[in-house]
C-alpha cells in the first residue's frame, strides 16, 4: 500500500483479526482507539464502511487520505485543580471538577473547540463543555459539573480536547474519584464558594433592621463545623 507506513502492534492486529467479529459498534470503538481518539465515531464508520470494515485496511486508509491534510492542534494537561490525590467525595454529591490546560503548539486553537467526555465513568449528564481557543502556550482551566456514583469505591473517566469538525487531540485527561460515605470534597467545595460570595458581598448598612452579617457568621460557623465532625 503507498502512502504512510502505520507503525502497528502485528500482534494486536493478529488477535483481533482472529475474533472475526462482525459487530460494527465493536469494529468502531476499536479503531477509535487505535487512532488514539483523534476521530469521532461516525469519521470510523466512514473509514471501516469504505473498505468493508475491515480494520486494518480502515486504518492505513485513514493514515493514507487524511494525514497529510491534518492540522493537529496541541495540548497540554498541566495540573488537577480539584479532585486531587487522597481527596474523596460522599456518594451522589454535586461537586465541580477542574483540570489546568495548555496550549503546547505553535499556533492557536481555531474556534469551536470543546472538552469532550471519551470513555470511563461520566459522573453524570455533562458530556462536553466548550472551551476557548487558547494562543500559543496559553494556560486556562476547564471545569465540568459532575455528580459522584451512589455506590462507594473507586472510579474514573476521561476527557480529551475536539475540534469543531471532530477531531480529538492533545493529552487525555482523567478523573480519578474516590467516593467514600463521610468524603470531604463536596462540603469543602461548598464552603469554599459560600466563603467566596460571602466576601464579595457589600456590607449591609447600620440601619438595616436585620443584622445580615451576623447571620451570615453563623451559617459559616456551622458549616466549619460540619466539616470538623466528618473529619472526625
Amino acid at each position: 500500500m503507498e502512502g504512510m507506513d502505520v507503525d502497528l502492534d502485528p500482534e494486536l492486529m493478529q488477535k483481533f483479526s482472529c475474533l472475526g467479529t462482525t459487530d460494527k459498534d465493536v469494529l468502531i470503538s476499536e479503531f477509535q482507539r487505535l487512532l488514539g481518539f483523534q476521530l469521532n465515531p461516525a469519521g470510523c464508520a466512514f473509514f471501516l464502511d469504505m473498505t468493508n470494515w475491515n480494520l486494518q485496511a480502515a486504518i492505513g486508509a485513514y493514515y493514507d487520505f487524511e494525514s497529510p491534510n491534518i492540522s493537529v492542534p496541541s495540548m497540554s494537561f498541566v495540573e488537577d485543580v480539584t479532585i486531587g490525590e487522597g481527596e474523596s467525595i460522599p456518594p451522589d454529591t454535586q461537586f465541580v471538577k477542574t483540570w489546568r490546560i495548555q496550549n503546547s503548539g505553535a499556533e492557536a486553537w481555531p474556534p469551536g473547540v470543546c472538552l469532550k467526555y471519551v470513555g470511563g465513568d461520566q459522573f453524570g449528564h455533562v458530556n462536553m463543555v466548550m472551551v476557548r481557543s487558547l494562543e500559543p502556550q496559553e494556560i486556562a482551566d476547564v471545569s465540568v459539573q459532575m455528580c459522584s456514583p451512589s455506590r462507594a469505591g473507586m472510579y474514573q473517566g476521561q476527557w480529551r480536547m475536539c475540534t469543531a469538525t471532530g477531531l480529538y487531540y492533545g493529552d487525555v485527561i482523567w478523573v480519578i474519584l474516590s467516593v467514600e460515605v463521610g468524603g470531604l470534597l463536596g462540603v469543602t467545595q461548598q464552603l469554599s464558594s459560600f466563603e467566596t460570595e460571602f466576601n464579595t458581598q457589600p456590607h449591609p448598612p447600620s440601619s438595616c433592621p436585620v443584622d445580615v452579617a451576623s447571620s451570615t457568621f453563623i451559617i459559616y460557623s456551622c458549616l466549619s463545623a460540619m466539616v470538623w465532625v466528618l473529619k472526625e
